[in-house]
């Protein structure tokens, strides 16, 4: 589609057009009466990777290994996708999500002039018409900074919002970015540079895409490349746990370095001066 579009002399995104193209197909019939409940409840036919979902609750339980215990460590997962949103809410993957950031659709748009308008047209018959959201390469790379600022969990913060690294919720060092396509690199290249860790998962039945993650990886784009299998014992799935107990790891050294700086020494007792004249065996006797 975008090479048709490119030879009417119009330019699309190649990884977001095809929102417009579903919308034609609800417009012209084929999946008319398609709703965001709809996409929802198609989500829960989502099949994933092996080891997935239940691989998030294994990392999740890292942070409270012996190590680890009672440092209030909490491990969150996201999901950035060019994909659509109320699919992966619809999933079986969600209930690990502490949030998703992808593709919306509007069902009823609102009207020109809706702020003076009392009454709002609903439409007896829902069904997506307007793109709310889309996600491409560069978004990506925005709602990493979102996650890294707190946006999400703290609406008063704006993305362009200057927060110092040290105040920020999670910083870009302790974020693993796992990703298997070409839309991602910039956010790769953006976490591997701010010190965190990139890891491109590939189809281990295409040889195509195993030769596209070793390139990320020869081009220093990516830490490691590996399966895109989640399973106990896989390489990526130790990988993984690897990484994420040396965040931890890490973390502890900073608290345990912050704290020292941050105490002072306690008083304690100062044994009495000897006077030179102590030494030569002078004695004094004080008469009261």
């Amino acid at each position: 589609m975008p090479a048709i579009y490119k030879e009417r002399g119009l330019r699309v995104s190649a990884e977001t057009i095809y929102l417009n193209h579903l919308l034609s197909y609800v417009k012209n019939g084929p999946l008319r009466g398609l709703t965001n409940q709809k996409l929802l409840d198609m989500g829960s036919e989502l099949e994933f990777c092996p080891g997935l979902p239940e691989f998030f609750s294994e990392l999740q339980g890292i942070s409270s290994e012996e190590e680890f215990k009672g440092q209030d460590f909490k491990i969150e997962h996201y999901i950035i996708s060019t994909g659509l949103a109320q699919m992966i809410r619809g999933s079986k993957i969600f209930p690990y999500i502490e949030d998703v950031f992808a593709c919306e659709f509007i069902e009823s748009a609102l009207p020109p002039n809706f702020l003076s308008q009392s009454e709002l047209y609903l439409p007896l018959d829902p069904e997506i018409s307007q793109v709310g959201m889309t996600v491409d390469n560069t978004i990506k790379t925005r709602f990493i900074f979102e996650i890294n600022k707190g946006c999400n969990k703290n609406p008063s913060i704006e993305v362009n919002s200057a927060i110092e690294h040290e105040d920020r919720r999670i910083p870009i060092n302790q974020i693993i970015y796992v990703a298997d396509g070409p839309s991602d690199v910039p956010v790769f290249a953006v976490v591997k540079q701010m010190g965190g860790k990139t890891y491109a998962v590939y189809d281990p039945n295409n040889e195509n895409e195993f030769a596209q993650t070793c390139e990320l990886v020869e081009g220093s784009r990516v830490h490691n490349n590996g399966p895109a299998d989640y399973s106990t014992g896989s390489t990526t799935n130790i990988w993984m746990k690897q990484k994420v107990r040396e965040i931890l790891r890490k973390m502890l050294r900073i608290k345990a370095n912050e704290l020292e700086r941050r105490t002072k020494t306690a008083p304690r007792h100062i044994p009495p001066a000897i006077n030179s004249w102590e030494s030569k065996d002078f004695k004094q006797e004080t008469f009261w």
